[in-house]
């Protein structure tokens, strides 16, 4: 996909950050809509459908928190890349946003160049052969609910932590292949600055008490796969 077929979308009541965004993004080939206020980004969003959404936390009328669940219960917005800008120190912002459903945070002041860059990992997210993303799917003994972030592991049903279930879900999403670090990092954590590689670990061995052993293979240097 390339970069002017990709829609986003800021929502931020600065008319500064606004124009900075818009411009540096714009200058990347990217479309861009604006919004000051998490009512008009909203319904921007479901207008526009794009395909990232860069949203602030703190807002008039309606906030960044309250925008991202209207807009991940909205049809064909779920899948929706959303990402938040937070004042350095906001770690309550960023704790209920990814709660709210957002995928990602941003933490400013942010130089351009740095901000571009994000932009572009977020969106390494999207496939190039996009497919329609099934909200349950069965890989052996084990049914998982994309929708509702749970799982049945031979009939006994289980709610996992946001992070594991996604994880889960990109190990299952192609049984015995082998997904290197840097990918799991990438595709579950994004640039989260609080993640080291031990992360990977520790979750791949809560999910190996939950799930089983024998269905995760470590693969020593290189990452991890998913086994049946």
């Amino acid at each position: 996909m390339k970069n002017k077929d990709i829609k986003i979308l800021l929502v931020d009541d600065e008319p500064d950050i606004l124009e900075i965004i818009s411009y540096n993004l714009s200058s990347e080939g990217y479309e861009v809509y604006t919004a000051k206020n998490g009512i008009e980004g909203v319904a921007k969003a479901k207008k526009k459908s794009p395909h990232l959404i860069i949203m602030d936390v703190m807002m008039p009328e309606m906030d960044g928190i309250e925008a991202c669940e209207v807009i991940r219960n909205t049809p064909g917005l779920d899948h929706t890349i959303i990402t938040f800008l937070t004042a350095r120190g906001e770690d309550y912002s960023q704790v209920a946003g990814f709660d709210a459903g957002a995928d990602d945070y941003i933490t400013k002041p942010i130089k351009p160049k740095v901000l571009v860059s994000k932009v572009k990992a977020l969106l390494r997210r999207l496939k190039e052969d996009k497919k329609e993303i099934e909200d349950i799917v069965k890989v052996g003994d084990i049914v998982i609910n994309r929708e509702e972030y749970k799982i049945v592991n031979d009939g006994e049903e289980m709610v996992l932590p946001r992070k594991e279930f996604e994880l889960l879900s990109l190990l299952t999403s192609k049984p015995n292949k082998v997904f290197k670090r840097e990918v799991i990092l990438d595709k579950v954590w994004g640039n989260e600055v609080v993640v080291g590689g031990r992360t990977i670990d520790v979750h791949i061995r809560k999910l190996r008490e939950k799930i089983g052993d024998h269905h995760f293979k470590t693969v020593k240097g290189v990452g991890y796969k998913f086994v049946l």
